[in-house]
């Protein structure tokens, strides 16, 4: 079967993704991809941290910002407590994570806020920034 991505924008993409989740992290996610799902997670990381993540147009902090706000937008809350983790790690401060939320608040509701300051705590938390 043919590679469905270019393999320098799937390098530039687990660059990428390394340095913002964590390469234990990255690492551990590759090394259990099994032949069912190693073709997703390959072009997964040529697509989204390859080519979306690869350019300076937008800063890393800046893309992690978005992130948040638009994984609220989803409730998809496992993801952003990931991308909370790699939030910190891209420079984006406490009181930017709590003005984020805040703004998911308002765009999406009280109770997406309340999700989101859960996880944000525990993250923060383990991170020794709380």
């Amino acid at each position: 079967m043919t590679s469905p991505f270019d393999e320098d924008l799937f390098l530039k993409g687990m660059e990428q993704r390394k340095a913002t989740l964590g390469a234990d992290y990255v690492d551990a996610s590759m090394a259990n991809a099994d032949d069912f799902n190693r073709p997703w997670m390959e072009a997964m990381t040529a697509w989204c941290w390859g080519f979306g993540w690869g350019d300076d147009v937008i800063p890393a902090k800046t893309r992690s910002m978005m992130n948040l706000t638009m994984l609220a937008a989803l409730g998809r809350m496992h993801e952003w407590e990931l991308h909370c983790k790699g939030a910190i790690s891209n420079g984006v401060t406490v009181e930017e994570i709590r003005a984020i939320i805040h703004v998911v608040g308002i765009y999406c509701g009280v109770p997406m806020a309340l999700e989101c300051f859960r996880s944000a705590r525990k993250v923060l938390g383990e991170a020794g920034l709380l």
